[in-house]
């Protein structure tokens, strides 16, 4: 199949790509970078290289390909420290672009990478830009097939940890304890992504991807074994203390807010609702797998 990859080949788009590559499919890689082109290239894949915010270049890349793979993040907006860029409106900007690329393209076959809490609009916080570009791709003719898969929290975003480990001697934040929930490995994504592009399209369908369930107490001791700091705490805060933190550190207003109430969302288990209605089968790559190339990343950064 010719298959369109948009979001470069970075956690999720590379391993996704080797993987359809692998399979036989042509793959074309969307990225707005030139110097990836290489690295496009090397995994047997093809580079279009191009801007998001351009309907008329995705139109075409779109154009004869069998399935197109959708994501947006919060980096094809701009910068987190940026203090003037609507975030939500810039990504739900993208959604509209593709949802025209996609009409104009003819393409009826789409998967577009979502993510958990995309069943609402209350109470996510910043994420709930994913909600929107769902909604907007639900605006498309019925004659276009689309795959949502909703990953939960992935664990790279763990990296974030590093600094206050390494400056305040803890993970910190404004939820925790011995409450379990879904973390996923970009890796059981793009293996989840692969397989729904062999399986058929039927209408508007939802995937959640998890790898593992665990506590952030069990977070902070798998996370501080690994690094050679077996106690390892995560400490509590309130919302209001995070938040001037990140204001502190020179945060877009918008971001930082929305990441304490996406926080906030999974203390009160807002964010779960709809997944433990749909819980999909656990991926391969536990915490454990990812604890080892923490410890790798830890030892590596510098503060």
């Amino acid at each position: 199949m010719n298959i369109v990859l948009t979001g470069s080949i970075g956690n999720i788009g590379k391993p996704l790509t080797k993987e359809l590559v692998q399979k036989g499919h042509s793959v074309t890689v969307i990225s707005s970078n030139e110097e990836r082109i290489a690295a496009i290239e090397a995994l047997g894949a093809k580079a279009a290289i191009g801007n998001m915010f351009d309907a008329d270049f995705l139109t075409e890349t779109f154009r004869s390909a069998d399935i197109v793979y959708l994501m947006e993040t919060m980096e094809a907006a701009g910068d987190m420290f940026d203090k003037s860029i609507d975030f939500i409106g810039k990504i739900s900007e993208i959604g509209h672009h593709y949802k025209t690329a996609v009409e104009r393209s003819g393409v009826k076959k789409i998967i577009h990478l979502s993510s958990i809490g995309a069943h609402t609009d209350k109470g996510t916080g910043i994420i709930v830009f994913h909600h929107y570009v769902e909604q907007i791709l639900k605006q498309l003719p019925d004659d276009v097939a689309i795959k949502f898969i909703r990953p939960v929290g992935i664990y790279f975003n763990m990296f974030s940890f590093i600094p206050t480990i390494k400056n305040k001697g803890a993970i910190i934040s404004n939820w925790g304890g011995d409450q379990k929930e879904p973390w996923v490995s970009p890796l059981d994504i793009a293996d989840a992504v692969a397989e729904e592009m062999d399986n058929p399209f039927m209408g508007r369908e939802v995937r959640y991807v998890a790898s593992d369930e665990v506590s952030p107490n069990e977070i902070a001791k798998a996370l501080g074994e690994s690094i050679g700091k077996a106690d390892l705490e995560w400490e509590v805060i309130s919302d209001q203390e995070l938040l001037e933190n990140w204001l502190h550190i020179g945060f877009n207003e918008q971001v930082a807010k929305g990441f304490v109430e996406t926080q906030a969302s999974q203390e009160s288990g807002i964010l779960y609702e709809d997944y433990y209605q749909h819980q999909p089968v656990l991926g391969k790559v536990k915490l454990a797998d990812f604890a080892k190339e923490f410890a790798v990343a830890y030892h590596n950064e510098e503060v």
